[in-house]
């Protein structure tokens, strides 16, 4: 592949055999049956991916390598936007009714969490109390005046949403930086800091 996955693809291709030797029975089972794993933000060795290995429970959650060249199929979280399902849930009715919104708000946005997984690769992982985890690519700053009105839309859907903003370094949440707080804890590969600004991560509080 050209282009190396990003934080909350999908990935296709990953095997029991790529499990270690004490991973727990249903990592084994879920891989067996086919499922995907999704892509973590942390760092690998030369030829491995960081992968997350979902459950059916919520608490089955397993961090994992995959091999690069054993990927054969991989989705964004942008190629889910427009993706239906036909589970009358809370989640997708925000989703549906956010489409709009945020299809002209002028950003590249993208669906993952639990309706993602389940929307690419439909194995059930939604249920009636599930959030709505969304993406936002934001390669310039939102103000966060900005931030603030779509917060302020989000709380007028269905179900939670929450929604994190992919800077060039790394991932904000976007109520984090909706809110007063001076510093705010962006994520990337590296590690997870306070920062005064997710766009320019250098700068301090003054």
């Amino acid at each position: 592949m050209v282009n190396l996955p990003l934080a909350h693809d999908l990935l296709w291709g990953m095997t029991p055999a790529h499990l270690t030797a004490d991973a727990p029975q249903w990592a084994v089972e879920v891989l067996a049956a086919g499922q995907p794993v999704v892509v973590r933000r942390a760092l690998s060795e030369e030829g491995l991916i960081a992968v997350g290995v979902r459950g059916v429970l919520r608490e089955q959650r397993l961090a994992a390598s995959m091999p690069v060249d054993s990927i054969a199929r991989r989705v964004s979280p942008e190629a889910l936007c427009h993706v239906d399902s036909p589970r009358d849930l809370p989640v997708m009715q925000a989703l549906q009714q956010l489409r709009p919104l945020l299809d002209g708000c002028g950003w590249v946005w993208g669906v993952s969490g639990s309706v993602g997984f389940e929307l690419a690769s439909g194995f059930a992982a939604m249920h009636g109390a599930s959030d709505l985890d969304l993406i936002l690519r934001t390669p310039q700053m939102i103000r966060r005046d900005q931030a603030r009105e779509l917060v302020a839309l989000f709380d007028q859907t269905a179900c939670r949403v929450d929604m994190q903003l992919q800077t060039p370094f790394g991932a904000v949440a976007l109520r984090e930086w909706a809110s007063g707080s001076a510093r705010v804890l962006l994520k990337n590969a590296h590690q997870a800091a306070l920062v005064v600004d997710p766009w320019n991560p250098q700068e301090q509080a003054a």
